[in-house]
């Protein structure tokens, strides 16, 4: 483990170096891939250079245990620095653990309202709203796409683009169905429904990753039903693009300009589809995918927001809190962060076996 991260330290005092460099500013497409590179190495050069700290402290404390002055002192020390030891070798290892190569990416998110009729469309809007709310908190960038609302309110469908750091990391373990139990405002007997809504999270392709050939595709021009949630927008700039190898169609109606919607309906087309090649990576590694955190599909229900009970249930991790109000208002830092120990747990395990 050592020599591993000897050689990760070197690696981020090289990239600082580079960062140095006045001609680094003239190129700034590398300037970014080094400082991206730079940045996801800090984390683990701090914890390595705190764990150094210790061991120092720890070779000092054994000197003070040899005065007999100093010794009941020096052994208090030591009880707590060997603590602190351990516990910053537990937290390298899970460092070290092979990174998803999706995790500093941003996203594309689609949420559906599913089962439950108008009431299932609702809760797709709240759901939106809810990661409206994370976004901000994290200081993220959101981009609705396209938008289908729902007659009484809501959305049957909504795609949104989430950029900022490391989106994908904390927003991957949000796939999946969703399922809410409450009284609609529609029931005049006041009886608890469950309806459900779909979220789909899929890693932004980059360009290398996906190439797409002028002949699988067929553009459609078509007018506007709206600005992506901005303002009304009745112009012909809504692009609908059909790949025609899979069938996959997308349309993307956010700019008043069709050049632009064309541009971000071809990224959303790409992520689709390395979405779709990942599936089947998956399908060919047997259970593999079905076994972790986060890569469940669209129909492997995952959470339960029960609003009489103010409950919020995630059934891959058994984690309940009685705040869903608060998580409805955006704040899931906790249930993202609960689900990122017990995957990082689970990857321990596989590594060790």
């Amino acid at each position: 483990m050592k020599e591993r991260l000897d050689n990760i330290k070197e690696r981020y005092d090289i990239l600082c170096q580079e960062l140095l460099k006045p001609e680094i500013y003239e190129d700034y497409k590398k300037m970014q891939v080094i400082q991206k590179e730079k940045n996801s190495l800090e984390s683990i050069v701090t914890t390595y250079k705190n764990y150094n700290t210790v061991i120092d402290d720890i070779e000092a404390a054994k000197e003070m245990a040899k005065d007999p002055e100093m010794k009941e002192f020096a052994n208090e020390e030591l009880d707590k620095l060997h603590l602190e030891k351990e516990n910053l070798e537990k937290k390298l290892k899970v460092m070290l653990l092979p990174k998803d190569p999706n995790d500093e990416k941003n996203v594309i998110v689609e949420i559906r309202g599913a089962a439950g009729g108008d009431e299932g469309n609702i809760f797709a809007g709240d759901l939106f709203r809810m990661y409206y709310k994370y976004a901000e908190k994290q200081g993220w960038k959101l981009e609705v796409t396209h938008e289908v609302e729902g007659e009484s309110g809501g959305y049957s469908q909504i795609e949104f683009m989430l950029s900022g750091e490391a989106v994908y990391s904390k927003m991957k373990y949000e796939s999946g169905a969703h399922r809410v139990q409450r009284v609609p405002e529609t029931e005049s007997a006041g009886r608890v429904h469950t309806s459900t809504a779909t979220v789909l999270v899929m890693p932004e392709a980059e360009e290398v990753e996906i190439e797409i050939k002028d002949s699988d595709i067929r553009v459609d021009i078509t007018r506007s039903s709206g600005a992506g949630g901005q303002c009304v927008n009745t112009t012909d700039s809504a692009v609908r693009i059909t790949h025609i190898p899979t069938g996959i169609v997308v349309y993307c109606q956010v700019e008043r300009s069709q050049i632009k919607n064309k541009e971000k309906a071809m990224q959303i087309l790409k992520t689709r589809l390395y979405d779709l090649k990942q599936r089947e990576q998956d399908e060919k590694l047997g259970n593999e995918r079905r076994s972790k955190i986060g890569t469940g599909d669209r129909s492997e229900k995952i959470r339960t927001y029960n609003y009489p009970q103010n409950r919020l249930t995630d059934h891959r991790i058994n984690y309940t809190v009685m705040h869903l109000d608060k998580i409805m208002e955006g704040d899931l830092e906790d249930l993202i962060q609960a689900l990122i120990a017990e995957d990082e747990k689970m990857r321990m395990e596989e590594s060790n076996a």
